[in-house]
């Protein structure tokens, strides 16, 4: 039976040599990731069963990033019960403040996700591994719980849509705005329950950065996971990160798909996704003149090194707008020593940027940048929905790091190309 690339590395976890979509199979998960709102839950779900035990202390991850540095005394409640447990069962993969990042900037840096692997984590944008070739997807914390103490997942076979991908991206166009022409094309339910495979010639022209960002949204078109194939792009990357030996897998020639979706790379122009749904994308032809109060740049989608040097390189001899707060969150410690080294840190303080510490903070309207009734901010996070970056008369407007450093010059929604 001809198989996805999905397929194949489920059925390698499962030990079956087959699959068909609609099968349930019991998986074994070669990472199992929480965080500090998700992991609480979940660890109490371990000990309501009656667990003793985790299945292996050294494939658990346990991240600190969504309201760390502690906001208030129930986030502090909270992580102090993520870090006892990491104690008393020995997990070896902890990340607190000091160490930890954004968890799906963070792991990949880390080598701790390599081609062929079986990731489930108890958040929705999981799904970001699958640009290193894995099989990663977001699940309940009941599930992180029993995959926690087994090792094992329970998984429906999804069908895949294949995204044919050809050309190269112009200059100031992104992966972000690959993922969000694509939303929008297809819908915020346009893939549920399905696998977006992306294949062609254009794979090749995009970074693993730009791939990362890609399939961290995924779910936003309500995939169950997005996955690219293996290159010498993908092969290079887990060497320099000291991944394992990756397992490659291929899509068969044969192998069946629900749609085929072509786009061209070439064609694609910056685009931002209007209040309150990533599909609601507009370009620039169609966005008039709208004012905003905040920006932010970071996030698991769009806070690695490779933004904050697009960033940089617009704001570079430039200020901010009056009235228009822009956080610079880099995703991890790595990446804000070497914003640091590089001097893009320089050009951040000296346009009028605040920079925090590694955190998920702004994006889910946590601590760290929340809006006021009427703001709007320009934002390079996933999630636009009513309410997510503070009150419900708020908006967000979602954008690539690009987009953002133009409209915290402009002070409104602004293109980069306005500044070349």
């Amino acid at each position: 039976m001809p198989m996805t690339m999905t397929q194949k590395i489920l059925a390698a976890h499962c030990g079956r040599e087959t699959l068909a979509v609609g099968d349930m199979i019991l998986a074994d998960a070669d990472l199992v990731l929480g965080n500090d709102i998700t992991a609480p839950v979940a660890i109490n779900e371990f000990h309501k069963a009656g667990c003793d035990c985790v299945f292996d202390c050294n494939k658990i991850a346990l991240v600190m990033d969504h309201f760390t540095p502690n906001k208030d005394i129930k986030a502090a409640e909270q992580t102090k019960m993520v870090r006892e447990f990491a104690g008393e069962k020995g997990i070896s993969n902890f990340f607190d403040v000091g160490e930890m990042g954004v968890e799906h900037a963070l792991l990949p840096e880390k080598g701790m996700v390599t081609a062929g692997d079986l990731v489930i984590g108890a958040d929705s944008h999981t799904c970001t591994y699958g640009a290193l070739g894995a099989f990663s997807t977001g699940v309940g914390s009941t599930d992180m719980a029993a995959a926690m103490a087994y090792g094992k997942v329970w998984l429906r076979v999804p069908s895949a849509i294949r995204v044919e991908l050809t050309g190269r991206l112009q200059k100031h166009v992104s992966g972000k705005d690959v993922i969000l022409h694509l939303i929008h094309l297809i819908g915020v339910d346009g893939a549920l329950y399905q696998s977006l495979e992306f294949t062609g010639t254009g794979v090749a022209a995009l970074t693993i950065d730009d791939r990362l960002c890609i399939c961290n949204m995924a779910i936003e078109a309500g995939a169950k996971n997005g996955i690219f194939p293996v290159d010498e792009q993908t092969l290079a990357f887990l060497k320099e990160h000291g991944a394992k030996e990756p397992k490659v897998y291929a899509a068969d020639s044969d192998a069946e798909y629900a749609r085929t979706i072509h786009m061209d790379l070439s064609a694609l122009g910056s685009i931002v996704a209007f209040p309150h749904l990533p599909e609601n994308g507009k370009t620039f032809d169609e966005i008039g003149d709208i004012p905003i109060q905040q920006v932010v740049i970071g996030s698991c989608t769009n806070g690695r090194i490779s933004d904050l040097r697009e960033a940089a390189a617009i704001l570079k001899g430039r200020k901010v707008a009056k009235g228009v707060r822009t956080l610079i969150i880099p995703a991890t410690q790595t990446i804000w020593l070497q914003a640091v080294t590089e001097g893009l840190m320089e050009v951040f303080i000296s346009a009028g940027c605040a920079v925090s510490t590694p955190t998920c903070g702004p994006c889910l309207g946590g601590h760290m940048g929340i809006l006021a009734k009427g703001e709007r901010c320009v934002s390079t996070t996933n999630r636009n929905f009513v309410g997510r970056m503070g009150d419900p008369l708020s908006e967000v407007y979602l954008a690539s790091p690009a987009v953002a450093a133009a409209s915290a010059v402009m002070g409104k929604i602004a293109s980069p190309e306005l500044l070349d």
